[in-house]
This record gives structure tokens, C-alpha cells and sequence, in this order.
């Protein structure tokens, strides 16, 4: 193998200058690039080729950075959206118990005992899903998510935030339908929240709402009164709003008047709806139990 004389080799990187004069002639020279920048717009074009050059660069730099910051952000989003689904829960809750504050006065002012009054706030209640609404104009029906499993029973009374929606007349396994109070085929216990009157409010079947009929000619009861749900018959609980008398006339030929109301209840709004338990419902399945509960028995001696 042909080799070549020493004389002849060369180095591949000739000897330059030291490390330290290339660094201060790199300096110098960084120097005099920002000086004539800040001077002068003649670097600007190179700014910019470099800067469309190195974009992929930078992006792929940023990526991990910007993935985490999404994921982060959707798990802020979950977050908050089961806590404002808690919170529109509770303050539903807190609404249906404050709506009977108005029918508490009036007991206090009719000279019931105050804490008498206050202990029958807390009704047991379940929070139900509106699933479906009936289509067919002369029936005023829902669908609940709710039904006998999660102790669902009929003739069970329905209200939402603003006071009684109806009552349940079919429950399933797993769902039940409500009547609403508006349905000409419904009528419920009302009281005078003024007065204290009975009597009865029929739903009308169309925007006339609640209707009162058969009202003694001197009954005391004018526009503007409200209308709370009575404990006559166990069915409802007392003191939840039912609805707003707007109307009363007198029946022509007739001793007797009638009144329309409209009701409380926000009947078409909303998803969801509380089913409450009454006192007599509770009081009749503690009776039913004692009723059922097998006789002690023992074992016949061998």
C-alpha cells in the first residue's frame, strides 16, 4: 500500500487560533450584530427567514407543554361541572324548604306554636329526573326516572322550587308518571294562606291554570291570595305553595262564585322535581309492617 511521505500529510482541521482569542472574536462579533440591529432594520430579513425556518423547531419544543395544559384543562372542566351539578342539587333542596316559610307565618299569625310549625319543614324528599312529558294536549303527564325500587309510591306528591307540580299515578320498577295539577282530571287540598279556608283546586286543562269552583257566594278570598297545599286526606304535605288566585267572579243565577289561580310551579322549566313523603304515608307503612311482621315461633320439642 502506497503511503505518502510525512511532508506531504496534512491534518484534516488545520490549527487555528486558541479557543479563547475564537471566543472573544465570537463575542465581538455577537456584539456588533446586536449594535447594528437596535441601529438598523438590515438584519430584519434574516430575522425572519430564521424564525420561519426554526417554527417546527419550537413547536415540537412546546408540544409536551401544551398537551399537559389541555389535559389539565379538562380535568378542571370535569371538575367543575359535577360540582355544578352538586350545587344546583342542594340548591334546589334549600329552595323547596324555603318556599314554605310564607305558609309558616301565616300559622304563626293564626297562634300556632313556632317550632311546631318549623318541625314539619323537614320532609323526607328524592330528587327525580324528568324524562319524558305527555304529548297529547288534553293531558298534563310526566315521566320520572324514579319508581318502586327507590320507594316510590302512588299518589305521591311531586313539587319543584316553587311549589306543587302534582302527584304520582303509575309507578314501574324503575319509573313512574305524574299528573300534573293543571290536568282537568286532578284536584288537590288547598288553604287560603290569608284565611285559612278550604277547599278544592281542579286543574283547568288549558292556561286558565287552577280552577276553584263551587265557592260560597260570601267566601273570603280575593286576587292576589296564595294558595297552599292542605293536609286534608294525608295525601299532600301542608304549607307548600300551590298557586296565585288572578280571577273571581260570581256565577250568574247561581250562590255560589268561583275563582282561577295560576299555579306556583314552574310546570313546562326544568329537568328535575322532588318527590316528597308524607307524614300519614309513613304512618301507614309503620302500621303495615307491624301489621306483616311474622308471630314469634319456636321449634316443637323432639
Amino acid at each position: 500500500m502506497n503511503t505518502l511521505p510525512e511532508t506531504h500529510r496534512r491534518p484534516l482541521f488545520p490549527r487555528g487560533p486558541s479557543l479563547g482569542l475564537r471566543t472573544l472574536l465570537l463575542a465581538g462579533l455577537s456584539l456588533a450584530l446586536i449594535f447594528n440591529d437596535s441601529r438598523s432594520d438590515a438584519l430584519q430579513p434574516v430575522r425572519s427567514t430564521l424564525s420561519f425556518l426554526l417554527a417546527p423547531l419550537v413547536w415540537a419544543a412546546a408540544l409536551p407543554h401544551h398537551l399537559a395544559a389541555a389535559a389539565e384543562n379538562l380535568d378542571s372542566r370535569e371538575a367543575l361541572e359535577r360540582e355544578n351539578r352538586a350545587l344546583k342539587e342542594k340548591q334546589l333542596l334549600l329552595e323547596v324548604r324555603l318556599q314554605r316559610m310564607a305558609a309558616l307565618e301565616a300559622e304563626n299569625r293564626r297562634i300556632r306554636e313556632l317550632l311546631a310549625s318549623a318541625a314539619r319543614i323537614d320532609d323526607q324528599v328524592l330528587i327525580a329526573e324528568i324524562i319524558a312529558v305527555s304529548q297529547d294536549p288534553y293531558r298534563n303527564q310526566i315521566t320520572l326516572n324514579k319508581g318502586a325500587r327507590d320507594g316510590v309510591y302512588r299518589g305521591q306528591a311531586l313539587v319543584d322550587a316553587h311549589g306543587v307540580l302534582g302527584q304520582i299515578v303509575e309507578v314501574g320498577p324503575r319509573q313512574s308518571k305524574a299528573l300534573l295539577i293543571t290536568d282537568p282530571d286532578h284536584g288537590i287540598p288547598v288553604e287560603v294562606n290569608r284565611t285559612g279556608m278550604q277547599t278544592i283546586a281542579i286543574g283547568s286543562g288549558d292556561e286558565r291554570g287552577l280552577r276553584l269552583p263551587f265557592l260560597a257566594s260570601n267566601a273570603d278570598i280575593k286576587v292576589g291570595d296564595l294558595l297552599v297545599s292542605s293536609a286534608l286526606g294525608g295525601r299532600f304535605p301542608a304549607g307548600y305553595p300551590v298557586g296565585t288566585v288572578y280571577e273571581v267572579k260570581h256565577v250568574a243565577g247561581e250562590h255560589f262564585m268561583e275563582a282561577y289561580a295560576s299555579p306556583a310551579a314552574r310546570l313546562n322549566q326544568g329537568r328535575q322535581a322532588l318527590l316528597v313523603w308524607s307524614e300519614h304515608f309513613h304512618r301507614s307503612d309503620e302500621h303495615d309492617d307491624a301489621l306483616q311482621a311474622p308471630a314469634a315461633t319456636t321449634d316443637p320439642a323432639p
